[in-house]
């Protein structure tokens, strides 16, 4: 589910670990927080987040390993304020609900609440078919639903291994909405085996039928580790050619948008005034914290994971040494991390801020590369701001990638 943003490409220099404490902070701006619940009732094909089935003693031994670890974090960052707190897994949805309130009242207790708090939890349908456990979300802060349809075919989702049918998903909506649910989000995955692009589009007409207030679309990525990754091995998935899952993304995009849905970020549609606060800043370069397992962290200038694995998690929380073993974000990482956040954003890169950080201008530094990409009608250019196309965005791991490390100016 959704974590903090991948980075594509390979930043310059090597990157070394460090320990030593951390350093006050310096920005103003409130926190991001993410809560990372690594429980699921089954692994789905697709799935490359750390998740792993639920067991009650092993949740149990989470739960008080991240109580410590709020309490750590709240005390070491002297109670910082939280703009949003997103729970994301994972499966949260598994959690009961007196779970979720003791974790909401601690971070309460450590953290500082700012107005208007986005609250977001994930919930899978196959988790979610009570009304009341909805209604006792809304009744504890949560105000904002993300919920992982990922499809409404029932031999897709068998596909992709999820643990509900087209039915359930729909009736979790339904349930999520009855109970006063104003704002939710709806992810779905596009480029699936065998999946034309008539179905595709159908799909997104049925889904914004519903009414839901953001909608994430993400291409099917068949990944390391993954069940579908070793089954790619042996057989034909019958996924679609480069150029077809191209049309899916950019007549998709053009779909969403015509039933008022304003594209703000590659595979992110929203309802005007519905955009995702939390994820808005992962793409704007704030500074969030994770908690749990395998969880990511930045800071300032230091970046640091926690470990995965539950056993080395809880020690490193007991021991007080979460945060301490970090990468040290130098300033030639921090400007290609900028540029790669902003260009998958319908904002674009701010040229003048690039100027200022880089010492150089990227557009006449790397004039013919930019030349190409324009006339290819890739990106645009205007008001300042490079920004991608609809067809750059379906291609935007290569371009992105090529801005981002683009040579300066040789000094003569």
């Amino acid at each position: 589910m959704t974590d903090a943003p991948r980075i594509f490409g390979e930043s310059p220099g090597p990157k070394k670990k460090k320990k030593g404490p951390l350093p006050p902070r310096t920005s103003g701006k409130a926190l991001l927080l993410y809560v990372h619940v690594p429980f699921c009732r089954s692994k789905c094909r697709y799935c490359a987040f750390h998740s792993q089935a639920f067991n009650q003693v092993t949740y149990a031994w989470y739960l008080k390993t991240l109580h410590r670890e709020i309490e750590l974090w709240g005390d070491r960052l002297e109670r910082p304020r939280l703009e949003t707190v997103y729970f994301g897994g994972g499966t949260p949805s598994l959690m009961p609900l007196s779970d979720i309130d003791d974790i909401l009242g601690l971070l309460r207790d450590h953290f500082t609440f700012t107005e208007q708090m986005e609250i977001t939890l994930e919930a899978n349908p196959d988790s979610a078919q009570d009304a009341s456990w909805f209604r006792g979300l809304l009744s504890m802060g949560v105000n904002r639903l993300s919920m992982g349809l990922q499809s409404l075919s029932d031999e897709d989702l068998a596909r992709l291994g999820r643990p509900h049918s087209a039915r359930m998903a729909v009736e979790a909506y339904g349930m999520a909405r009855q109970a006063g649910f104003a704002n939710i989000s709806l992810d779905m995955i596009w480029g699936l085996p065998r999946q034309k692009l008539k179905h595709w589009l159908d799909q997104l007409k049925t889904v914004a039928r519903l009414g839901a207030e953001h909608l994430s679309c993400y291409g099917l990525s068949i990944e390391e580790g993954t069940e579908l990754h070793r089954m790619s091995a042996e057989v034909d998935l019958q996924l679609a050619a480069e150029q077809e899952q191209a049309k899916m993304f950019v007549y998709g995009a053009e779909l969403l948008e015509s039933l008022g849905y304003l594209q703000y970020e590659i595979s992110n549609f929203a309802r005007m005034g519905f955009q995702s606060r939390h994820n808005s800043g992962y793409w704007e370069g704030r500074d969030y914290l994770g908690l749990g397992p395998s969880a990511v962290s930045t800071l300032g200038r230091r970046r640091f994971t926690n470990p995965r694995f539950m056993d080395e998690y809880d020690a490193a929380v007991r021991g007080g040494f979460a945060g301490l073993d970090y990468e040290d974000l130098d300033d030639a990482t921090r400007l290609v991390e900028m540029v790669m956040l902003s260009l998958r954003t319908t904002k674009g890169l701010d040229l003048k801020r690039h100027r200022e950080l880089a010492g150089f201008d990227l557009v006449k530094s790397n004039e013919r590369m930019i030349q190409a990409l324009v006339q290819n009608g890739l990106i645009k250019i205007n008001r300042g701001r490079l920004r991608l196309t609809k067809e750059g965005m379906a291609v935007s791991n290569v371009i992105i990638e090529r801005l981002a490390l683009a040579d300066p100016p040789p000094k003569t």
